[in-house]
């Protein structure tokens, strides 16, 4: 049951929510992004879909009678974000962007303010972009069996490959579900799970309870550090499975050695489109190198977003067999 209403339009200054809300692209869930810029249209893209609105909500692909957020309302719009408090969003303002309940995110940018050579913060915003986040139960079952060996009742290393926008998130989210509560049909038993959900985007947390379906056997770490979590986890939970999403810091890669070393099995996402792509970097090449990831899920959003294109084994061989590639993307679920 979720602790707030998931509708990101709470989230938005009053008149622009109202445009926004009285979209049929908003009412079918087709919506993507929505990017907001001081005195500049208000941009909505979904798959297939990149246009903007008026002030009478009217939908334009390119006109200078734009209906533009002024720096008052952009103001606004970001304390609604930080539920006016500025100063307890910090390290998110670092990292430039904020999640919300709900596991939608929100990036910005603005005036950077830099103190001995780094990132102090952020102020004057100029820009907000909404990137939704709707939860797809189901979004994993068709390919969730080549991810786990069935005589060995164990969840294979997996690492979900996916440029941004196509889907990894959902995925990530469905697969840690199923494996936590399990599929009978499928031969599948529920294993105790570890998530580490750095920027609270897979479980969706408010107030550190997740919002999202993540299954009875989950244990969370909201808005923790994936490489200082996986360790907590291993020590304290006793984790079967762990998830992480978006690794590549070389602490992450350490942690992940670390936790596969234990006897654990991993979940995490990158992004890139290919091996060629995700071997750019050291620590995962190494990984790769090494087999430690026995199953590789690499997604597009080719004929949608969630387009599966191949699973493949740790010497880069096809298991999958789909006559046809599935994707989930004909409602534009989200996000990653």
């Amino acid at each position: 049951m979720r602790l707030l209403s998931e509708n990101l339009l709470d989230y938005l200054p009053e008149r622009t929510a109202l445009l926004i809300g009285g979209l049929s692209e908003w009412r079918d869930k087709k919506l993507v992004e929505i990017r907001l810029r001081v005195n500049q249209a208000i941009q909505l893209i979904g798959s297939n879909i990149d246009f903007f609105i008026d002030l009478n909500g009217k939908r334009l692909k390119n006109s200078d009678r734009f209906y533009g957020l002024n720096r008052e309302e952009m103001e606004k719009a970001f304390l609604l974000l930080s539920h006016n408090s500025i100063y307890a969003l910090e390290r998110q303002l670092l990292e430039g962007f904020i999640t919300i309940p709900g596991g939608h995110r929100v990036g910005f940018t603005g005036q950077v303010v830099v103190e001995n050579a780094r990132i102090k913060t952020i102020k004057n915003i100029n820009s907000l972009n909404y990137r939704i986040c709707r939860e797809f139960t189901g979004a994993a079952e068709d390919v969730v069996t080549y991810l786990y060996d069935i005589e060995r009742d164990l969840v294979l290393n997996t690492l979900i490959v996916s440029p941004p926008l196509c889907g990894k998130t959902t995925l990530l989210r469905d697969l840690i579900r199923i494996f936590s509560q399990g599929m009978l049909d499928k031969g599948i038993k529920g294993k105790k799970v570890g998530l580490v959900d750095e920027r609270s985007e897979i479980a969706g947390a408010y107030k550190g309870v997740p919002q999202n379906n993540i299954g009875s056997r989950t244990d969370l770490l909201d808005n923790c550090p994936k490489a200082e979590g996986m360790m907590l986890l291993i020590r304290s939970m006793s984790p079967e499975v762990i998830a992480v999403d978006e690794i590549g810091r070389d602490e992450d890669i350490n942690a992940i050695q670390e936790a596969l070393y234990a006897g654990v099995s991993l979940i995490t996402t990158i992004h890139g489109r290919d091996f060629t792509d995700i071997k750019r970097r050291p620590g995962i090449a190494d990984l790769i190198d090494k087999g430690l990831f026995e199953r590789f899920v690499f997604l597009s959003n080719r004929d949608g977003i969630g387009t599966i294109e191949a699973v493949r084994d740790r010497n880069g061989r096809e298991v999958s067999c789909f006559v046809d590639k599935i994707n989930w993307g004909s409602n534009d679920l989200s996000i990653g």
